[in-house]
């Protein structure tokens, strides 16, 4: 005959899809039932009572129970749970805190934070941003992306994130798509409506999303920032003090000069430039030769200055080519390090990502260990 302990041991291996962790760690089971001939009752309390993936967790359940020796069937009795359950699960996963806060700012937080700056729009900037989230998240790091561009928002497309984020109470669990945790505007506004907010909405908004939302542990934080030095570029830089830009500009001195402004933020602010990335570098052509559609030495010519004004080295991280696959992955919804793994776009997108993935964290905002006598 099976046991009550063997089957919440298979419980322990159900993952709840939205907040990644044991739904027998979140209050999720409410009871466990085993009648003479072997059959399990399992009662779960799902976070909401519209709980977009309910089927998927019921599925899990009735197969990791199924695996149990002795049990010869399954029946998920579903419930929802009860306020004083969602305020403890609530400040369960903040940490035991009551009020939201913004969790990559607490001590000992280990996230490494890069904001996706550039100096003027069409520099491929999302593009970037998405391939960058993918390509960690393909080799096991857990990931989160911000879309902070709340005027012209295109993550979510690029992502192919589909469905609203879930909310728990005054907490907001986001969407998940090729292993990342994406949050954006444009999951909140109808389908071709403007968002027309000026400086102390924006920064509510970007203060929210860090706050309200529910990361989780991640290891890096990607923010796709909206190009330019404007109210939100200041805004993250006040609310994440220890995040670090990279800068994306085109070859084209054009895009480099605005560029420069993008990296030179980092004088006010007091981030930190971890470098450039130069997009949309050349066209390979059929017989191997490159065409430079966009001229040369942009992002030398980026990085060569902001060396100079921030009195640090400042690299040319990458050059990433122009790429049609690139384009139609973005606009299917599936960046193309996963769709196209071997495309030259692709190749250079996973090696910007294993590189700054390396990286080591400062020891700025981190709790040391030491106590005065």
């Amino acid at each position: 005959m099976p046991t009550e302990e063997a089957v919440r041991s298979a419980l322990a291996t159900v993952i709840d899809p939205e907040i990644r962790r044991p739904i027998t760690d979140i209050g999720m089971v409410r009871s466990v039932a085993l009648d003479d001939a072997g059959s399990a009752t399992i009662g779960i309390d799902l976070t909401t009572q519209g709980c977009p993936l309910r089927e998927k967790i019921v599925s899990d359940v009735e197969a990791a129970v199924s695996g149990v020796d002795g049990v010869t069937g399954v029946s998920v009795d579903l419930g929802v749970m009860s306020e004083a359950q969602r305020e403890a699960l609530r400040s369960q996963l903040r940490g035991g805190k009551p009020e939201p806060v913004i969790p990559f700012t607490q001590p000992g937080n280990m996230t490494r934070i890069y904001a996706i700056a550039s100096g003027k729009g069409g520099v491929g900037k999302s593009t970037v941003t998405a391939n960058l989230a993918a390509a960690m998240a393909a080799d096991g790091l857990k990931v989160g992306v911000l879309d902070a561009d709340i005027f012209g928002f295109s993550i979510p497309g690029m992502l192919g994130v589909e469905g609203k984020p879930t909310r728990l109470d005054d907490m907001v669990l986001p969407p998940i798509a090729h292993d990342i945790k994406t949050v954006s505007i444009g999951m909140f506004v109808p389908d071709g409506q403007p968002v027309v907010w000026r400086g102390p909405m924006l920064h509510r908004a970007i203060e929210q999303f860090l706050s309200d939302v529910f990361w989780g542990d991640l290891d890096v934080l990607l923010l796709d920032l909206p190009p330019g030095t404007g109210d939100i570029a200041i805004s993250v830089a006040q609310l994440l003090p220890h995040s670090e830009i990279v800068v994306v500009t085109t070859p084209q001195a054009a895009a480099a000069d605005v560029a420069e402004r993008a990296g030179a933020v980092a004088v006010q602010t007091q981030q930190g430039v971890v470098g450039v990335i130069e997009n949309m570098a050349w066209l390979e052509q059929p017989d191997g030769s490159r065409l430079e559609l966009f001229g040369s030495g942009g992002g030398t010519q980026v990085a060569e200055r902001l060396t100079e004004l921030l009195g640090t080295d400042v690299p040319v991280l990458g050059q990433v080519p122009i790429d049609v696959a690139a384009r139609e992955a973005g606009d299917a919804g599936t960046p193309v390090v996963l769709t196209h793994p071997e495309s030259p776009a692709a190749v250079a997108f996973r090696e910007l990502a294993t590189a700054l993935a390396a990286r080591k964290r400062g020891l700025a905002g981190r709790s040391l260990g030491v106590n005065p006598r």
